[in-house]
């Protein structure tokens, strides 16, 4: 068997993959989808056109990525982080980021505010889900509280500040859903056990997710 159709099998198999050897295999298959072997048609069963290899029948389906974030708060001042990476490099944003692989959402935002701003966080419960449909990203947001105010900014972060609501750079905000997260949080203050907060029925346009 080819080494392609060894990663094409155990893809489809793969329950005997280690995490690593699995995400190994999606790489390679993504490497090799804009070669011959693969051709775009709409698999039996499906509706729409996916990369379909022509010797094993493998289809490499591409899906949304998922991000995960928090909107945290010491008192009364809400959590930013200036952007030391593009897109939108030394603009502020929440502390989020990837999901990683088997990882839970809450779990993945505490690791990013620890990675980006030192924060160990309190999560309370998820405040918003935001689908960003042209970059196909999908956005899970927790409302949290931090458990100290002592930060330091990560690799990934030029500075970091709590800001009142008075005092939030509105102006030089990284992505529109970071200001909808930030309205969002203060649209549900004292409230609990509500459900999380969607697109806004007229949202800005941007050429960004978070």
């Amino acid at each position: 068997m080819s080494s392609d159709l060894v990663v094409h099998w155990a893809l489809r198999h793969s329950v005997w993959m280690t995490a690593a050897e699995e995400q190994t295999g999606k790489t390679a298959a993504a490497e090799a989808s804009g070669s011959e072997r693969f051709e775009s048609r709409i698999p039996e069963g499906d509706d729409r056109p996916r990369l379909v290899c022509r010797d094993c029948g493998f289809i490499n389906y591409e899906n949304p990525k998922v991000v995960v974030g928090s909107v945290a708060t010491w008192e009364d001042r809400i959590l930013l982080c200036r952007r030391a990476i593009e897109p939108r490099r030394g603009y502020w944003t929440l502390p989020a980021g990837y999901l990683e692989q088997k990882e839970t959402a809450a779990a993945g935002a505490e690791r990013e505010a620890w990675e980006e701003a030192g924060a160990k966080l309190i999560i309370d419960q998820l405040l918003a889900v935001y689908s960003i449909l042209h970059i196909s990203q999908i956005q899970l947001i927790f409302r949290a509280e931090l458990a100290s105010p002592d930060l330091a900014a990560g690799a990934e972060t030029l500075e970091l500040d709590l800001f009142t609501w008075q005092s939030i750079p509105w102006d030089d905000l990284a992505f529109p859903s970071v200001r909808w997260a930030l309205h969002d949080h203060r649209a549900v203050r004292g409230q609990s056990g509500f459900a999380p907060r969607g697109n806004p029925s007229e949202p800005e346009e941007g050429p960004f997710g978070l």
